[in-house]
């Protein structure tokens, strides 16, 4: 439970220091969206992952605030490839994810595709799609 705590504590703190790339080529966007968030308090941070990149820094990142339960995001001047976001929910406004002591983290937080293991880490597998450079929109729920 420890290793899962500070890997995600990790995966999270990499999620608010990374600002957005813009990076050569062909490029498009892709729009994240949760909805049905537990309060407007806060915001929300998303990390916008390759399989280099994952569970480290993100190699784009952004913040958005909630209104009415909702939150959304559009990554700019993306470059095909394989993406996975994770995002959390930053009730405190503290700019980290917060944890239980046990290790459990007390802020809501999602993947893309929603496959969240409730016993260990986020996976690239799980999380991981493909995107074709033009536009894609994502849902996630926390």
């Amino acid at each position: 439970m420890k290793n899962l705590a500070i890997i995600l504590f990790l995966l999270i703190t990499g999620v608010s220091s990374k600002a957005q790339e813009t990076s050569k080529g062909a490029t498009g966007s892709i729009t994240v969206e949760i909805e049905n968030i537990s309060s407007d308090k806060g915001k929300i941070s998303y990390g916008l992952y390759t399989e280099d990149t994952f569970m480290k820094n993100p190699k784009y990142s952004k913040t958005a605030k909630i209104k009415d339960g909702k939150s959304t995001v559009t990554f700019d001047k993306i470059p095909e490839g394989e993406y996975a976001v994770i995002c959390y929910h930053d009730k405190n406004d503290n700019d980290q994810m917060d944890f239980e002591t046990n290790g459990m983290p007390k802020e809501d937080y999602g993947m893309s595709n929603n496959k969240i293991n409730p016993y260990g880490p986020p996976t690239w597998d799980d999380g991981k799609f493909g995107f074709d450079g033009s536009s894609k929109e994502i849902g996630i729920k926390l």
